[in-house]
């Protein structure tokens, strides 16, 4: 086995839908398993904000485009012997498709580790991968791959509707989705044509069931079924967007087996080497199969799949592809036998994905076969009903179980079920309450009737326990609950009592949580592990627990979600690592299956559980650790702080007293009264009245913040009185426990942010990030940079004071995010988060100041040196935001002061221009070649995009504009061509230039001081986004994009790794 010295390996980029941490994670592991072997490793990864991306895994790191031409200078100045592209989901595998086809790989004598190039082209080449299934005698469902609007009308028509539509290389379902009829297909069939030259045309299997298998196999063709997995939800529903349950629940043995060996088959037929996820349709009729779908690369579900047996697949298939075989490999889990064996489960996981959809007006929530959820939670149980309610509770979007909510309803329950949106489960229980057969909900909804089984389980049993009171509720019958999934907060709102009565009450009667492990094989042979969750299916704990002092307990991120990412992770899992090197034990708890942190070699014990108030005294009651960490992991542990440090645990770091000063906005409105720093005008109100008679004092626009949120939910800019009503009403229903806060939006000001770590209310290091875009983006969808380039220094001096005198107020000790705005030399504070933020690890790698590990020195009372200044850079770092929104049908992509990004990215320069260029084209913007349409609201916005209007005029681009924009930019000398808005019904038209991909870029920015409206620039922005072109929304995005695009060609981009710049 010749091994190479030096590989390239490709990662996924920024988090998007579809494409989200579990890149980071299987990353991580590849990296590991090649150093093992003394294999140097490129990495070429513009997602700042992961672990992969730290200094400690690759030896050198780019933080650049996974682009074609970037990738093959970086080839060039590396010259890696192998490459690896199974680790980065699409974004890596379409590039490496790229780079072989461009002839690049032959080149420079580039081997391929893992599945052949020709077997990953079958895989994503629907024309060849119906071919070469049906040589060897697989079913594929019957269909034709279509480049054009005519072959698929006649494709159709052959097959007979309703059928699938599915693009080729794509991920995450884009671009696919079910068709009625000629005119859907025509429609869908244009636009999936616009971002893919490929498109299969298939038969709808309805009702079917949806069965995963991931595979591995080796060199010397050992396969191993590794997980087996079902869909909850039938065929037509993304498995992304279903519920998944490992290992299926209701398939018969003959089946299982049938479909096991239908899978190597497969695998072989193929010549994979590696891992390999297969989707399956079963007809559960009679048993007939279809295979759907092959990735030959680790995807979303071998994350799950990892997690959810304790089997380490990325590991593990890196080895293989270094030509390891699996008897040769040691199975890490247990180190005493080889990972050569399939896992055995007793226990069971439940999948639940997690969608934001109500963030974005006019978003369509149905869900289908085009993936829409931002992330994902795992729940373990010994029972389906415990393991379905612990993973609801997870999603942390205000639910308590499958029963039990109050906050839902439906217009049409029976429209609900038979197209499901993304609160589909909870309609099922409200079909179930109202008395709704299994038979009638299995036919609306094509469900396995035995899931709904046990659903309405869960709804007969709340029944019965809401016929006692606390007092006199059995015995018996608070255990079953407890077997089923049922929590505190549950069986108090069925009692009428309060969480901590229940608790009280199952403490009298020693009814507690047993602590379990995941071994891999089910105890069939000893096996000593960290990975653990805890059931009350159990009367004993599978391990003992030493009460250390040098024991911590960290609290983890939960789901990614918009506004809570893999940023929180990497802050937890170096959390972690920096305890370590102090000589802590660690514990951490967290589920959420796609990221670093639940992984089993990151701390000294990884509880896969809730991060509730009632599970973490769980533990802590286990295993008594000296302090908890609840700063690092985002909003979800701040906002137990509180709850947690009144239940007795200590807490290391800001008093939490304080950290609730700063997160309840009327407490930290009056600390910066009482401080004398400047903010601006508020009012707490409780009525509509009182809020009416604050606008007319301080005028519109206002803003209206809720308190305890993140990423700025409910959060909304107000720019007439008529809207005053509806938002007010929206914040309190998301932070009903807390005041709604309204102040003055100051238009034009410039946002600023400082990034600090503070030891018993001072300051030890920061750093100051600029936006640039002004205030009214969120910061999470704000492009930052690091050092400032355009800040003042008597601006900088009293950034810094105004920190320092917050951070003694408020008696800081660890991270801190203080939010300001500037304008006209005025500072005013908007917000104070005590927490590791959004921003921390682009940051700390961009300034190399070691943030985490400072708090957590500052947090154990240890002495910190403090670390260099940015000031001292001669470098930019550039941090921009990814967006979904080609997923989110109908919504607007237009930026506001409700986060919208999914994800980020960061690149470096010698210069802003260098490094915003690259952080646009990894964010996936294409540079305009040829043309560029612009459409300007108000005078103000035209006056100000004139010098830019003129730079693109100069750089040789052809610039069409809507009809106001047109006529005021020939009236200053700029040659352009009129194009009517979409609902003129005049020529020449918008919608045919844009359908017609006659323009590259759009610049479409709305009026500013009005209301963004559902019109026609709304349309135009959207088709837009549906036909995959580039769109900007912001003035001053769009004017630092046009001087960067002016002043930089793609050639005069620098290629140099992450340490080359000091």
């Amino acid at each position: 086995m010749k091994k190479p010295e030096k590989v390239l390996l490709l990662g996924s980029g920024a988090i998007k839908i579809g494409e989200a941490g579990e890149f980071d994670y299987s990353g991580s592991q590849a990296i590991k398993a090649l150093k093992e072997e003394n294999i140097e490793i490129i990495l070429v990864n513009p997602n700042i904000a992961t672990f992969q991306t730290s200094d400690s895994l690759a030896d050198k790191i780019y933080f650049m485009p996974v682009e074609l031409s970037l990738v093959e200078k970086i080839i060039a100045r590396e010259k890696p012997q192998a490459l690896l592209m199974s680790f980065g989901g699409q974004t890596a595998l379409n590039c490496g498709l790229k780079l072989a086809k461009e002839g690049l790989l032959d080149k420079y004598q580039i081997e391929v580790l893992g599945p052949p190039l020709k077997a990953v082209e079958i895989t994503e080449d629907r024309a060849l991968f119906n071919e070469a299934l049906a040589s060897a005698s697989l079913k594929t469902p019957r269909g034709q791959a279509v480049s054009s609007l005519e072959e698929g009308s006649k494709a159709a028509e052959i097959i007979g509707f309703p059928v699938m539509l599915r693009s080729a290389f794509a991920l995450g379902g884009q671009g696919s989705s079910l068709c009625a009829n000629r005119q859907e297909l025509s429609e869908k069939l244009f636009l999936a044509l616009s971002q893919s030259d490929q498109v299969l045309i298939e038969e709808y299997l309805e009702g079917w069931k949806e069965i995963e298998y991931e595979i591995i196999r080796d060199a010397a063709d050992n396969c191993l079924a590794i997980c087996n997995m079902e869909n909850l939800d039938p065929m037509g529903i993304h498995t992304g967007e279903s519920v998944v349950v490992a290992p299926s629940q209701t398939l018969a043995n003959q089946e299982y087996h049938a479909l096991r060996e239908i899978a190597f088959k497969t695998v072989r037929k193929l010549g994979i080497i590696g891992e390999c996820n297969i989707q399956f349709a079963l007809n559960p009729a009679n048993s007939d199969y279809r295979i759907i779908e092959i990735n030959a690369r680790l995807s979303r579900s071998s994350a799950l799949a990892s997690k959810a047996t304790g089997y380490p697949l990325a590991f593990i298939a890196a080895k293989l592809m270094l030509g390891y075989s699996l008897p040769q490999l040691k199975n890490s889990v247990t180190g005493t036998t080889t990972a050569c064996f399939e896992p055995a489960l007793d226990y069971i996981t439940v999948k639940i994905p997690r969608w934001d959809l109500k963030k974005f007006a006019r978003v369509s929530k149905k869900i289908g076969s085009e993936m829409k959820s931002v992330g994902e939670v795992m729940a373990i149980g010994r029972s389906f009903e415990e393991a379905l309610q612990k993973a609801i509770r997870m999603l942390q979007i205000g639910m308590y179980g499958f029963v039990g909510n109050e906050n839902y309803s439906f217009k049409n329950l029976e429209k609900e079920l038979f197209q499901p949106t993304d609160e589909r489960l909870f309609g099922l229980a409200e079909a179930f309450k109202k008395g709704w057969t299994v038979e009638k909900v299995a036919s609306l909804t094509k469900i396995d009737p035995w899931f709904l089984y046990k659903m309405k389980g869960l709804v007969e049993l709340e029944e019965k326990i809401r016929k006692y009171r606390l007092d006199d509720l059995p015995t018996d019958l608070l255990l079953e609950a407890k077997k089923k999934g049922f929590s505190d907060k549950q069986l108090a709102i069925f009692t009428r009592t309060t969480e901590e009565d229940v608790r009280e009450k199952r403490g009298s009667l020693k009814l507690r949580p047993a602590v379990k492990q995941i071994d891999t094989l089910a105890a069939e042979y000893a096996a000593r592990t960290n990975y653990l969750y805890l059931t009350y299916h159990g009367s004993e704990d599978d391990l003992n627990h030493n009460h250390s002092k040098k024991k911590i307990m960290v609290l983890g991120s939960g789901p990614y979600s918009i506004g809570s990412s893999v940023e929180f992770d990497w802050c937890c899992v170096n959390t972690s690592l920096a305890l370590r090197q102090l000589g802590y034990q660690t514990i951490m708890v967290n589920y959420n299956p796609e990221t670093v942190s639940t992984d089993y070699d990151m701390c000294d014990r990884l509880y896969f559980d809730e991060l509730s108030l009632e599970r973490v005294l769980d533990i802590y009651q286990k295993e008594k650790p000296a302090g908890i960490i609840v700063s690092m992991g985002g909003q979800v542990p701040n906002n137990l702080a509180l709850k947690l440090h009144r239940a007795g645990l200590p807490l290391l770091g800001t008093p939490p007293e304080d950290i609730d000063r700063a997160e309840d906005r009327r407490k930290f409105s009056r600390l910066l009264d009482e401080l004398k720093i400047d903010q601006p005008p508020w009012k707490e109100v409780t009525s509509l009245e009182e809020a009416r008679r604050f606008c007319h004092e301080v005028g519109y626009p206002v803003i209206i913040r809720p308190s305890y949120v993140l990423s700025g939910a409910a959060m909304s800019l107000v720019f007439e009185e008529k809207y005053l009503d509806k938002y007010l009403k929206r914040a309190s229903l998301v932070s009903p426990e807390y005041p709604v806060v309204i102040s003055k939006f100051i238009i034009g000001a410039k946002e600023i942010e400082l990034e600090a770590v503070a030891s018993k209310g001072n300051i030890v290091a920061s750093a100051i990030i600029e936006h640039i875009e002004n205030a009214g983006v969120h910061s999470g969808d704000a492009t930052m940079v690091v050092p400032p380039q355009k800040l003042y220094l008597e601006t900088i001096r009293q950034i810094r004071n105004i920190g320092e005198k917050i951070t003694r107020a408020l008696n800081i000790t660890g991270p801190l995010n203080l939010q300001l705005l500037a304008k006209d030399n005025a500072l005013k504070v908007i917000e104070c988060n005590l927490r590791a933020s959004r921003s921390l690890p682009f940051v700390s790698k961009v300034s190399r100041i070691p943030f985490i590990e400072l708090a957590v020195r500052s947090m154990l009372g240890l002495p910190i040196s403090p670390g260099r200044s940015i000031f001292e850079l001669n470098y930019v770092g550039v941090k921009a935001p990814q967006f979904s929104f080609s997923r989110l049908k109908g919504a607007d992509p237009c930026h506001g002061v409700e986060m919208a990004s999914t994800g980020e990215v960061a690149c470096l320069g010698d210069d802003l221009h260098e490094a915003l260029l690259k952080a646009m084209l990894a964010a996936g913007f294409r540079l305009p070649q040829n043309s560029i349409l612009l459409s300007l609201g108000g005078e103000e916005n035209k006056q100000k995009f004139l010098p830019a209007a003129r730079d693109l005029a100069m750089a040789g681009l052809k610039i069409y504009a809507t009809e106001g924009t047109s006529r005021f930019l020939k009236r200053h000398g700029i040659d352009t061509a009129r194009l009517y808005k979409i609902h003129q019904d005049r020529q020449p038209n918008l919608k045919d230039f844009l359908m017609e991909k006659k323009i590259d870029f759009l610049i479409s920015i709305p009026h500013t001081g009005k209301r963004i409206e559902f019109d026609s620039d709304y349309r135009m922005r959207r088709l837009a986004v549906d036909l995959g072109l580039p769109v900007i929304t912001n003035l001053q995005l769009a004017e630092a994009f046009v001087q960067a695009f002016v002043s930089k060609k793609i050639d005069d981009l620098k290629i140099k790794h992450w340490a080359e710049y000091q």
